[in-house]
């Protein structure tokens, strides 16, 4: 065996010691590869004898100076394990993400389809209100604004606020900005539905009011040209995250036959994953918000490119919600009772 002495019988204890592992390993790997599918105990058995072997392939080529049948037997059986093992993994991985996509955040927004309807009118209203009154009356036009800053607002800042920036920069900003009030507007339900409803009540009319400024200077086209491209997505994106937090709210308030810490909990974690679903939106409508809002393009293109980003989030998620609510049956209305005769 070459000047190394004993290394024969080295050799033989570690492959006696090891091989019961090796084998197991490659049973694992053989049943991967047949059915391309584990229950999660034999996965996390086929891990940990993965990074075992690889450990005694290590040991094989330093120790045993690379003894060439044991290092490419091991080598083969790792790599075997490396690709269906991490093969798995994308599956799950995968998997997971369609289930998402296609159940979790749909089921979620559908049953929160009345708390959508309040935070819906709590924004909207607030907006349309002031968006009349600061249209219709010179009043209350002066005292939104002294005329020159108006006129200043009107014809230059809010335009140069979508294009004052590097498009990639602004978009970054405008995303992490939509992230931090999706998740306060989210967060603040736990203070029983008051700070949410006021943050919508507030986003709504801080809108309204830049409306109402154009319009009653004669540019309600330039507003809307500007705030529907990613206004449609961003807004209702933070319309659904009020929701949530009006949903945990209202979980403190009337807990039903829960204790109210325990209804808490249940609600955040359900709707913990609309929050993670409205990043996507954000993200989407930031992307619409940095690289086509503040662009010289005709009105129409930019707003047709909103609508697609809009349709193409919500339409998607409203028809995964129907379809889930058209699969899952009613519930048995309770057996009519028979009268006793008396």
């Amino acid at each position: 065996m070459g000047g190394y002495p004993g290394r024969s019988v080295d050799i033989d204890a570690f492959v006696a010691a090891n091989q019961g592992a090796w084998w197991r390993l490659q049973q694992l790997t053989e049943k991967a590869r047949r059915i391309r599918t584990m229950s999660p105990e034999e996965l996390d058995e086929m891990i940990h004898l993965y990074q075992r072997t690889g450990a005694n392939l290590a040991t094989a080529r330093v120790e045993y100076h690379g003894d060439p049948m044991v290092v490419n037997r091991l080598t083969l059986l790792v790599a075997d394990a490396h690709g269906l093992l991490y093969g798995q993994r994308d599956v799950e991985v995968r998997r997971s993400l369609g289930q998402f996509v296609t159940v979790t955040f749909p089921a979620a927004i559908y049953s929160l389809r009345r708390y959508i309807a309040v935070a819906a009118v709590l924004t909207l209203l607030p907006w349309a209100v002031f968006q009349i009154w600061l249209a219709v009356s010179p009043t209350a036009f002066d005292a939104a604004a002294p005329d020159a800053a108006a006129q200043q607002y009107i014809d230059q800042d809010f335009e140069q606020y979508y294009s004052n920036q590097p498009s990639q920069n602004f978009a970054t900003q405008v995303f992490l900005n939509n992230i931090r009030i999706g998740f306060l507007a989210f967060a603040a339900g736990i203070l029983l539905c008051v700070v949410t409803a006021a943050l919508l009540i507030w986003n709504g009319a801080s809108v309204g009011v830049a409306g109402g400024l154009f319009t009653n200077a004669g540019q309600a086209d330039k507003f809307w040209g500007l705030i529907l491209p990613h206004g449609m997505l961003e807004m209702s994106a933070v319309i659904v995250a009020g929701a949530a937090g009006l949903r945990i709210g209202w979980a403190i308030i009337d807990p039903g036959d829960r204790p109210r810490f325990e209804a808490l909990v249940d609600e955040g974690r359900r709707m913990g994953a609309v929050l993670v679903g409205l990043v996507v939106a954000f993200l989407m409508a930031a992307l619409v918000e940095g690289f086509v809002t503040g662009r010289p393009w005709p009105t129409s293109v930019r707003i047709g490119i909103g609508v697609l980003a809009f349709t193409l989030f919500w339409g998607w998620t409203i028809v995964a919600a129907l379809r889930l609510r058209r699969a899952t049956p009613d519930p048995a209305p309770p057996p009519t009772p028979i009268p006793t005769p008396k």
